[in-house]
């Protein structure tokens, strides 16, 4: 059973999540909150297996509950929630230790295959997500040498990459998925080398080309 914490500031909306939730078997609300300083103190007693975090709410923020939880050592993998398709909040979202970001409006079906799969460790990055930092790309000369058919990626390479794209250093990957900065260079230098690319925006265009983003 995946127990998850719900926090959002419309009452309707935690409602309608945690009957849709209730549907199903493997997935229980656990716990709700209703802005952000009420949500630290729950989360921190409940140690749930995940968190569905609303962005934008009263006394804190989504991106202040997930600072405060990372600085104490105690942020479950938490997905982003929000009415708005923002690059900006998603970025600082993934950098304060984020596994993930939805819009409302997402499918249930997308919904809770999104809480399953961060929950088992992955991350959900949504390929508009880059759009506007791969907009600022457009001038970057396509006719690189690269392999063909570039080597398949791994999963883990994946997210990596897609992680590039969003504009994340080494460092603030590491910190997204949970591991050393080591790892996600050695990570960063066979994904170049699949590809047959040289540095790490070519590599996100051909990430674009081949659809890994």
């Amino acid at each position: 059973m995946i127990r998850v914490v719900l926090v959002d500031d419309q009452t309707l909306v935690r409602r309608g999540i945690a009957g849709l939730l209730g549907l199903t078997e493997d997935i229980e609300v656990a716990g709700e909150a209703a802005d952000g300083e009420e949500a630290i103190g729950v989360i921190t007693a409940i140690q749930p297996d995940l968190v569905l975090l609303d962005v934008r709410m009263p006394r804190r923020s989504g991106i202040d509950v997930l600072r405060a939880l990372a600085v104490g050592g105690s942020l479950p993998p938490t997905i982003l929630l929000t009415t708005f398709d923002d690059d900006e909040a998603l970025l600082q979202g993934m950098r304060a230790g984020a596994r993930g970001f939805l819009l409302k409006d997402v499918s249930f079906e997308t919904l809770t295959r999104a809480i399953r799969e961060v929950a088992a460790g992955g991350t959900l990055i949504r390929p508009a997500v880059t759009e506007s930092v791969l907009r600022g790309l457009d001038h970057v000369p396509r006719d690189f040498e690269c392999l063909d058919p570039a080597d398949p990626l791994t999963p883990r390479e994946i997210e990596v990459l897609r992680l590039m794209a969003g504009g994340l250093s080494n460092r603030e990957i590491a910190d997204a998925l949970g591991t050393s900065e080591g790892t996600i260079k050695n990570h960063a230098s066979s994904i170049l080398s699949k590809l047959g690319v040289r540095d790490r925006t070519r590599a996100v265009l051909k990430g674009l080309e081949l659809g890994y983003i």
